[in-house]
């Protein structure tokens, strides 16, 4: 069992479409009196000639999204708007148009889902207000029944409510299509044990308790292989049922193989071959970047299929059921493809065509011989086909925002930069449409510049199509996102490096990138904000108050203020992640390391922030608490600092419903322009629909507090 990583095994550029308008800030009735007199003051300030594109072109609903293709290659499912919400819908996959909703959510929508190997049934998880604690619901697509998984269960003795429970999917197998694998942390908050779930009858059994395990590998007979944890020394410990064990709910258990620590963030199992004799793992160990491997376990030995020595294994394409390695990516600043499937490679030659670019996989059928292809540029939609391998026939079937096509859309750019050691770092850079006349990528005259730091921080950014990229670029800012140390996919040494480093060596590559935008005339160096969510949210209190005078001012989306209540608070299903937040982040549970998390915690630096901050979280949040966000606005202001607090009651770790993005992005928009002088959006109408309220800062830009008052019900 492979899992299904190749689902953006794909990205590739666009054709850059200039807009003939020369219109700045229209004037708009839904305006108030204060956006419209700074409207008029900032016309001479604009960088760019292109229109100005609405943020509801941006953060709006998409109009269809997602396309997974049913086993059978026969249906086609996909997430669109139902009455303003995103619902799953389905058509057969020769006629789209005929879709029909199948869900009828109308609060936040739905925003993950799955076939069911029935070919019949369709599987999605849901949560309440952004808590994360998911349910699994299973629709039958004949009687349009939706069967919720994990019904409530009876109260605990003497419990006076029914304790938070999340599920969690842990497998699906061709082989078992009416059953899945659930994980369940009802019986210990900690950790999920797993059940064998009918999808028809929503029957339970238990299959494996849980005593303390971060994880399971089951093969495609839903045997448990593997079961692995974090030691006290850091290591990752992969165990195996003991030689005889019988089949039990409580197996005994034996250690595999011990992952140094070193390699724990870089190596990983996959999964199995059809036979489930040959185990499939990243592997970096002896190796700077992960590789993907093959193992034979019965004789232990090793063989390497694919490597790259600037990049960890990304996707993985595999026959669905035989489960024969096809294809692997590798992405460095952009993707790379090694094939091992001819035929494969042949096909993926035919659906590139015409890509303005790269094309990738989305979702195919059982056999293989039925592909969603997704086409993705950096300056236009998503557009999916229907590929059919044993014809050759591609059929287009709908674009992801069709308002796309023929926008002023800016172009993004792979650069490399330097850190003060020497480290290598991947960024991309995106600047306003009209700003690069002689097409060298850098702007014809330094412009005001939003570095954007991704959250994670194990994650990265990428090449291609991003949303508050182009809002950003339209309203005249330079966007710079770089992969700091710490990002994933650089291999291990780029993220042992940065192993305690939030606020240190982290912190020094994005001003070192700050720099080298300042040096290469492409920013302001008194007008460069920093901006991102959760990792990045973190980031931009840390430059604002660790190093006051660099960033003009800072928006924070559901980043944390200090270290010690953001571990102190994790929920009770990432203990198993727990040593790794040690080991990555700072020792909790020490003295010393207690001192260190606080000296790196914007939280007790806020007497030394200068420049304005925008602060949003979301009141559900299970991973950044509230809290967080409360407690820097109060430090501020006891400090007498400029600050806008953004409050989203029906959110958690980012804002899932569009009305609350569009509520968002109008704020952020009038914060970035009156500290850097690009132009933006009136509020008008942003709010309708939003749960938004501005506990602090309403009076602090304009048209702010007058857009709320004019959006109160009576």
């Amino acid at each position: 069992m492979l899992p299904r990583l190749i689902s953006h095994f794909c990205r590739g550029p666009a054709l850059c479409i200039l807009a003939l308008s020369l219109a700045l800030i229209p004037y708009s009735p839904e305006a108030t009196a204060e956006e419209s007199k700074e409207n008029n003051t900032r016309k001479n300030k604009m960088t760019t000639t292109a229109e100005l594109i609405p943020r509801e072109t941006f953060f709006g609903n998409p109009n269809r999204v997602s396309p997974k293709i049913s086993p059978d290659g026969k249906k086609i499912a996909f997430l669109a708007p139902l009455d303003g919400v995103l619902n799953i819908w389905t058509a057969p996959i020769d006629n789209p148009a005929a879709a029909k909703a199948i869900t009828k959510d109308t609060h936040r929508g739905i925003r993950t889902f799955l076939w069911a190997y029935t070919g019949n049934h369709i599987l999605y998880s849901q949560d309440q207000d952004g808590d994360e604690n998911y349910s699994i619901y299973a629709i039958d697509l004949d009687s349009g029944d939706i069967r919720n998984l994990i019904p409530p269960t009876d109260l605990p003795a003497g419990a006076k409510e029914r304790p938070p429970v999340r599920a969690e999917i842990e497998a699906v197998s061709h082989r078992f299509p009416e059953e899945i694998l659930i994980g369940l942390n009802d019986r210990d908050p900690r950790y999920h044990d797993i059940y064998q779930v009918n999808i028809l009858t929503g029957k339970r059994r238990l299959l494996q308790n849980n005593p303390g395990f971060r994880s399971f590998v089951f093969d495609e007979d839903y045997k448990p292989r593997f079961a692995s944890k974090y030691s006290a020394d850091g290591s990752l410990v992969y165990y195996q049922p003991k030689q005889g064990t019988q089949e039990d709910v409580d197996i005994d258990w034996e250690t595999f193989i011990t992952i140094p620590k070193s390699d724990t963030a870089t190596t990983h199992f996959l999964g199995f071959d059809a036979t489930g004799n040959i185990l499939y793992l990243a592997d970096s160990r002896g190796r700077n970047t992960a590789a993907l491997m093959e193992m034979d376990l019965a004789s232990g030995k090793t063989k390497l299929i694919a490597e790259d020595p600037r990049t960890d294994i990304g996707a993985i394409k595999s026959h669905p059921t035989k489960n024969t390695i096809q294809a692997v990516s590798f992405y460095y600043d952009r993707r790379d493809r090694k094939y091992f499937d001819p035929d494969v490679e042949k096909d993926m030659a035919l659906v590139m065509e015409g890509s303005r670019g790269d094309a990738g996989i989305a979702s195919w059928s059982l056999d293989d011989r039925q592909w969603i292809v997704a086409h993705l540029p950096d300056d236009g939609p998503i557009r999916y086909f229907h590929f059919d391998r044993d014809t050759k026939e591609r059929t287009f079937l709908f674009a992801h925002r069709p308002e796309l096509e023929g926008l002023p859309l800016a172009k993004m750019q792979s650069v490399f930069i330097k850190a003060r050691d020497g480290l290598e770092m991947v960024a991309y850079l995106t600047l306003p449409v009209g700003t690069d006349q002689d097409g060298d990528g850098r702007p014809d005259r330094p412009l005001p510049m939003v570095l954007l730091v991704h959250g994670g921080p194990w994650a990265r950014d990428s090449w291609g199509y991003d949303p508050e990229h182009q809002l950003l670029a339209n309203r005249g800012y330079a966007v710079l996102a770089v992969n700091f140390r710490g990002s994933t996919g650089f291999g291990k040494h780029f993220q042992n490096i940065a192993k305690r480093q939030w606020s240190g060596t982290m912190h020094d590559d994005l001003l070192d990138a700050v720099a080298w935008a300042v040096s290469q005339k492409i920013a302001q160096e008194d007008k460069v904000a920093i901006m991102g969510g959760s990792y990045g949210g973190y980031a931009a209190l840390v430059g604002l108050s660790f190093t006051p005078d660099v960033f003009a001012c800072g928006v924070d989306i559901v980043g944390p203020s200090s270290l010690l209540t953001l571990i102190e608070s994790i929920p009770p299903y990432w203990e198993s992640f727990r040593q790794q937040l040690i080991e990555r982040v700072g020792d909790i549970d020490t003295e010393q390391g207690r001192k260190e998390l606080r000296e790196r915690s914007p939280l007790f630096r806020a007497d030394k922030i200068e420049r304005p901050l925008l602060s949003g979280p979301g009141k559900h949040d299970p991973r950044v608490k509230q809290q967080e966000a409360e407690q820097m606005v109060q430090a501020m202001k006891e400090n007498q600092i400029p600050v806008t607090y953004v409050l989203f009651p029906d959110e958690g770790h980012g804002f899932a419903r569009p009305e609350n993005r569009l509520a968002f992005f109008a704020v952020a928009e009038r914060f970035l322009s009156e500290h850097l002088g690009g132009r933006s959006e009136p509020i008008g109408k942003a709010f309708e629909g939003s749960t938004i309220s501005v506990p602090e800062g309403s009076k602090s830009l304009p048209g702010l507090a007058e857009s709320l008052r004019q959006t109160e019900k009576p």
